[in-house]
């Protein structure tokens, strides 16, 4: 458990600035934690229909991803009691290759709770926090971007349906 006096700290902001992978270790940082546990997401290059991609563009509800950060921090803290702080800094609009697009650390007394914990995190923050991406290619065309893991999801209601009619 975290120390007496160390109340747990959930950080989440959304910048048009460059991200500190420092800056996010640092808030999550405890002398009750022997572990920090970080996932970095970068913007990749990759080759779709012949087009390369050169960069992402970020959008993000922001009233709303705050809301939902709250509930992910909650849903982190019942399933890992142990788990001290979060921290997730996520970028918003231009993100070129190579460039990190969302930081998140966690903190906890040991590397098993954290680590699983991250996994968890960074999966539900992209199922639930309103933030979307557009990938933007090489020929200056676009195309914004589903997360199959999104509730609200049409690739996620079309496979959901899939397995529904393949169960009758």
């Amino acid at each position: 458990m975290m120390a007496e006096s160390e109340e747990p700290r959930d950080v989440f902001k959304l910048s048009r600035d460059w991200l500190s992978v420092q800056e996010v270790v640092d808030t999550v940082s405890s002398s009750s934690c022997g572990a920090i546990s970080l996932f970095i997401g970068t913007t990749r290059e990759d080759e779709e229909g012949g087009r390369k991609v050169i960069g992402l563009e970020y959008e993000a509800y922001e009233l709303m991803a705050q809301s939902e950060f709250r509930k992910l921090c909650a849903d982190i803290r019942e399933r890992w009691p142990t788990v001290t702080h979060i921290c997730v800094h996520h970028r918003l609009g231009w993100v070129a290759v190579g460039e990190a697009s969302v930081v998140m650390a966690i903190s906890s007394p040991h590397r098993h709770d954290g680590q699983q914990a991250i996994q968890h995190g960074v999966t539900q923050l992209k199922a639930s926090v309103p933030i979307w991406k557009k990938e933007v290619y090489d020929m200056q065309e676009a195309s914004w971007k589903e997360n199959a893991e999104c509730s609200w999801s049409a690739h996620r209601k079309r496979h959901t349906a899939m397995s529904s009619s393949e169960n009758v």
